[in-house]
């Protein structure tokens, strides 16, 4: 009995030490809230964005952070007016790091600059200090709103 008590114990440590997948949640004021995982983000459409930095250049892969919001049944295209239009998206990283974008800079049908949410940086996974999970924003003079890091999209409607 003592034994079997002891493999059972070692089984649960087992099972409760493994590492949990690294993941993001998209919820808010959507109607389908979506916890996603890396290998869920490597079965959507991909893109990529070119970084031009000071010294170096990096070529960053991941989906676009419209489709995200699409599939989580955000206002998009045609619902992105009038009221809808004081809705925005706040993407928050593991280190606490905040910021906002407007929906509609993140339409395709209001802009062409196509934010993604990375996962690759010239072909490799990003490293810890940058990933698993980065918003790319390639067309920004600053990268302030280039989170690195990130857990969570929440969509915000001001005005229901």
């Amino acid at each position: 009995m003592r034994r079997i008590c002891l493999f059972l114990l070692c089984a649960l440590i087992s099972v409760v030490a493994q590492p949990q997948p690294a993941s993001v949640t998209i919820g808010g004021d959507v109607k389908t809230p979506l916890t996603l995982t890396a290998r869920d983000l490597a079965a959507m459409p991909r893109s990529t964005a070119v970084v031009k930095g000071e010294k170096s250049t990096v070529t960053y892969t991941g989906v676009p952070v419209f489709e995200l919001l699409e599939r989580a049944g955000a206002p998009t295209g045609t619902e992105l007016h009038g009221k809808t239009l004081a809705s925005y998206l706040l993407v928050e990283a593991g280190d606490g790091y905040q910021v906002v974008f407007a929906l509609p800079e993140l339409d395709p049908a209001f802009t062409d600059n196509q934010v993604l949410l990375a996962d690759t940086a010239d072909g490799q996974p990003l490293g810890p200090t940058q990933g698993p999970f980065k918003l790319v924003v390639p067309r920004e003079k600053r990268g302030a709103r280039g989170v690195r890091m990130v857990t969570k999209l929440q969509v915000v409607l001001l005005r229901k």
